[in-house]
């Protein structure tokens, strides 16, 4: 049977999350696609040009998405609560590229350029703005760029983190079968009250 477009760059991201980029050789990648060895390279050119074609289509939409949920708040605390909100739901329930971002994380490559160009960069521009300015209200430290991203990013990017969780709470295992959301809403709502406790009463 021959697959569609979609499912190419599904099983693609299943791959790639599972095995991680060096370990997946295109001869696997034929295999689970159920295709001629030349396939990748004679569709895509080459393993890397796919690795990209899956990224953005995982991404495709998270972005937009991000901007339309950002463009509903005025109020900058709402901004960043329904914004790291979003992320938190998006790595939960988007656990394949939520590993294949955390692994790439670890390494500078190009592949990690073109997550900074795709990912990273967008996300961080959408909410400095808001984080700026709760920074010059006094409500979130002033802190280096690089550490309130890792105290806002990090914590999403542990959703995938399956196996962990399990060992850790084994009378809720297995994770995957929990309400995803809730799991992110929890851990946002824990993460937030951190970065931006409760204002105070006036």
């Amino acid at each position: 049977m021959q697959l569609d477009e979609c499912e190419i760059l599904k099983r693609g991201l299943a791959t790639f999350a599972e095995l991680g980029y060096d370990a997946t050789t295109v001869r696997e990648l034929a295999r689970r696609l159920g295709a001629s060895h030349n396939f990748i390279n004679d569709r895509y050119g080459s393993k890397a040009s796919f690795w990209r074609a899956v990224v953005d289509f995982a991404l495709s939409d998270v972005q937009a998405e991000r901007d339309a949920l950002l463009a509903r708040y005025r109020d900058d605390d709402e901004r960043l609560k329904n914004a790291v909100g979003h992320l938190y739901r998006m790595a939960a329930n988007a656990s394949q590229l939520s590993r294949l971002i955390a692994d790439e994380s670890t390494r500078d490559s190009d592949r990690l350029d073109y997550l900074h160009q795709r990912f990273v960069q967008p996300f961080w521009d959408s909410i400095t703005p808001t984080v700026t300015s709760l920074i010059e209200a006094g409500r979130i430290p002033r802190l280096a760029p690089h550490i309130l991203y890792f105290a806002i990013v990090g914590p999403a990017l542990a959703l995938t983190q399956n196996p962990v969780a399990d060992r850790l709470d084994p009378a809720a295992a297995p994770t995957a079968s929990r309400d995803r959301d809730h799991t992110a809403d929890a851990l946002s709502a824990l993460v937030l009250h951190g970065l931006l406790p409760p204002a105070p009463r006036t």
